[in-house]
């Protein structure tokens, strides 16, 4: 008896971006307001579908970049961050969205598209406690994307993605406490930001006053894996104990 001739599962493909920025010193992620079912009214990660068949899938997540933000390739650090493809995730049918994350320095305004009805910078903390609600299973792709950037920040130079071009050793600084959501030590940060061979460079002999005295600027260095890694200090359960018993 001949088996039943077998036909390919009929699967959609999305884009989904994880927009990260600093914005007056906060981590903050970039939503929209969906203008159209399902999830009406819902916030939830800029994206969406591939334009035709040929659209290859980093080409996508580009121009669903440069529609949301006005970037480009290069002004922003973008890389493919993990493929979500669970069957009940969508209530159109089965799609499977390659998500991406994307960092740069000051941000604009987002300005909504096509299909949203408004476009806003959230505070990434309001994502990650779950007060921000959002549409899919876009919280747990969000929530993947801030733990990608926290983790990274330990063991390469992605933290200089966040900085203009120039930038001080107390701004990186500042990326490092906004995305690890901790104050950080600044003689110790200096001493561990210096020993990281390649990190970053002086900026030739400019200087930036920042509140204070004249600061040195610096440039993102050459090398991509910091040796040794900036280890983030996790607090404990004790800690995390003693800290609201004090609040």
């Amino acid at each position: 008896m001949q088996a039943d001739a077998w036909s390919p599962p009929s699967v959609l493909l999305t884009v989904d971006l994880v927009i990260l920025t600093l914005r007056e010193g906060r981590l903050c992620i970039l939503l929209v307001e969906r203008g159209e079912d399902p999830f009406q009214g819902m916030l939830a990660l800029p994206g969406g579908f591939l334009n035709h068949d040929g659209e290859e899938i980093l080409d996508a997540a580009h121009r669903e970049l440069s529609e949301e933000t006005a970037l480009t390739a290069g002004w922003v650090h973008l890389e493919q961050l993990g493929v979500y493809g669970d069957s009940g995730r969508d209530p159109r049918g089965r799609v499977v969205s390659v998500a991406h994350l994307a960092i740069a320095p000051e941000l604009p305004e987002p300005i909504a598209g096509t299909d949203a009805s408004d476009a806003a910078w959230i505070p990434a903390e309001a994502v990650l406690s779950g007060e921000a609600g959002l549409a899919f299973d876009h919280r747990r792709i969000a929530t993947d994307g801030i733990e990608h950037a926290r983790t990274k920040l330990e063991f390469s130079a992605l933290a200089t993605a966040f900085c203009r071009e120039n930038f001080t050793i107390a701004e990186l600084q500042q990326v490092y406490e906004a995305v690890w959501g901790t104050e950080l030590d600044t003689r110790n940060f200096y001493r561990k930001v210096q020993a990281a061979k390649g990190f970053i460079l002086p900026a030739g002999s400019g200087r930036r006053t920042t509140g204070g005295r004249p600061a040195r600027l610096y440039r993102a260095g050459p090398t991509t894996v910091l040796f040794p890694p900036l280890i983030r200090h996790v607090p404990s359960t004790t800690e995390e104990n003693t800290r609201e018993a004090e609040e």
